[in-house]
């Protein structure tokens, strides 16, 4: 039986990093503790999680030490896309043994240029070799960053070969169009859509969106939940506007070191500003300059420090 069906705000949680770059489990649990207390769910290993720059086996310690703490697995939606298939297959399969909702999966996406049969081989063999009828997969769709693109045709296909499994997709492409196509084409079906930004949060609602998945989730949980819950709202307008001017305050400097300095900020925890190698992290004038300018727009983090 697959899991209960994951809508709503989620967060692709930032990692926090020790001063010799190990992960930090003890602050990731407890970050992972406040957004979900925060009223979102924890895309845990997505790309602010710098997932890609993680191991194998760090994302297994991670989870673990998540369903160690007792945080809902049905809360999870963590990244399982990498570009090995025996990776993806392990991180899979060991998401579905803990129950968790769902799983993000990105394409393999070294090699570029690559067909829509290779891509549609690729999930095959994974929902092949996973092998469990709970699994439910999240396609990702992140072009500007992985140059290999979910075409709708292949989304259809892959719908048709395994309904129930494939179970929605995060479109961060930016583009509206596209993320509009989705929905007109699948979620009546029963296929999931996430923006990849609370930008389009309404405007997916609108449509007939799950929700979003957004970086901005890591530092502004509780408003864009808030959205999410009341968008059929005479203020929802309002609400996005408030948004989109938050999100657009982080997005004048790199995204993930701007979110770690703003976690480093309001936890009072400098260490959380780490990044791993090539990233690197805001310099102190552009986390005092971003601390700043969120001030100025009235911006909290609320029970982030102790």
């Amino acid at each position: 039986m697959n899991p209960k069906r994951i809508t709503g705000v989620l967060s692709p949680v930032v990692t926090p990093f020790k001063a010799d770059l190990s992960p930090d489990a003890e602050k990731f649990v407890r970050q992972c503790t406040w957004l979900l207390s925060q009223n979102v769910g924890l895309a845990v290993f997505g790309t602010n999680s710098e997932a890609n720059s993680l191991a194998t086996e760090e994302k297994i310690e991670l989870l673990d030490r998540l369903i160690a703490a007792g945080l809902d697995p049905a809360r999870m939606m963590p990244g399982t896309g990498c570009c090995a298939i025996t990776d993806s297959v392990r991180l899979t399969k060991h998401a579905v043994k803990l129950g968790c909702g769902g799983v993000l999966m990105l394409p393999p996406f070294y090699y570029k240029g690559v067909s829509d049969d290779g891509l549609f081989r690729n999930f095959a063999e994974i929902v092949e070799r996973v092998g469990d009828s709970g699994l439910r997969i999240y396609l990702y769709h992140i072009p500007p960053v992985s140059s290999v693109p979910i075409t709708l045709t292949l989304i259809e296909r892959l719908l048709k070969a395994y309904p129930g499994t494939i179970a929605g997709a995060k479109d961060s492409s930016g583009d509206w169009n596209n993320t509009k196509a989705m929905l007109d084409q699948f979620a009546k079906s029963g296929f999931d859509v996430f923006p990849g930004a609370e930008t389009f949060l309404l405007a997916g609602l609108r449509s007939g969106g799950a929700g979003c998945i957004s970086a901005t989730a890591n530092t502004n949980p509780a408003a864009i939940a808030r959205l999410y819950d009341t968008w059929r709202g005479a203020d929802a307008d309002a609400q996005q506007k408030r948004l989109d001017e938050i999100r657009g305050t982080f997005a004048k400097y790199p995204m993930i070191p701007a979110l770690k300095a703003a976690i480093a900020h309001w936890s009072g925890i400098a260490e959380w500003a780490t990044v791993r190698p090539p990233l690197v992290a805001l310099t102190r004038e552009q986390a005092a300059a971003l601390v700043s300018d969120l001030k100025a727009r009235n911006f909290d983090m609320p029970r982030l420090r102790g």
